[in-house]
């Protein structure tokens, strides 16, 4: 397997990875947008046969302290877990979010309910930040974040985890304009 950057087609080739029920998917106008301003952090896991076996949508956003690496979407296909490669394409979005675009953390939603990618991402370092109430619509989503020190990557430190609304975040986002 190797890594490559995201193409426009590979929207028509991912659907192996999509098929899971907790992988949120979009319309590809809502990527485009990504992978032209942010296209050296979108990547995909290759096979050497061809098959997409991963992939990674993320941007670089906000200012001064606030400035971070989002994670929009991870995702393995079934076929191709537990081969490490959702651990690779974080580990690449961390060093990139610090070192390309000076970012102090990396943030991500995931649905409360999947214990799953809860349980890896703490296994990573990130910690629950806030609870983002009706974020999917029918569950409250959670924030979970990853800080770093100096630009150098450490381990995520424990805070207490709070309820929030959308909307407070739309705020948060205007602040930064």
């Amino acid at each position: 397997m190797y890594e490559r950057p995201f193409h426009v087609d590979d929207f028509f080739c991912f659907n192996n990875v999509n098929f899971d029920p907790l992988t949120e998917t979009y319309h590809p106008a809502f990527y485009m947008p990504y992978l032209t301003r942010w296209g050296d952090i979108c990547e995909i896991e290759e096979s050497f046969g061809g098959d997409i076996c991963g992939y990674m949508i993320a941007k670089a956003e906000g200012p001064g302290a606030d400035r971070h690496g989002h994670v929009t979407a991870v995702s393995v296909a079934p076929e191709y877990r537990r081969l490490r490669i959702a651990k690779k394409l974080m580990e690449n979005l961390e060093n990139r979010t610090t070192n390309i675009y000076g970012g102090k953390f990396v943030d991500l939603f995931v649905r409360n309910s999947n214990s799953v990618a809860r349980q890896f991402y703490h296994l990573l370092g990130y910690y629950d930040f806030h609870i983002v109430d009706d974020y999917y619509g029918d569950e409250n989503g959670l924030d979970m974040r990853k800080e770093f020190s100096s630009g150098s990557k450490k381990k995520g430190k424990k805070k207490k985890t709070k309820h929030v609304s959308p909307e407070w975040y739309e705020q948060w986002a205007k602040n930064w304009k």
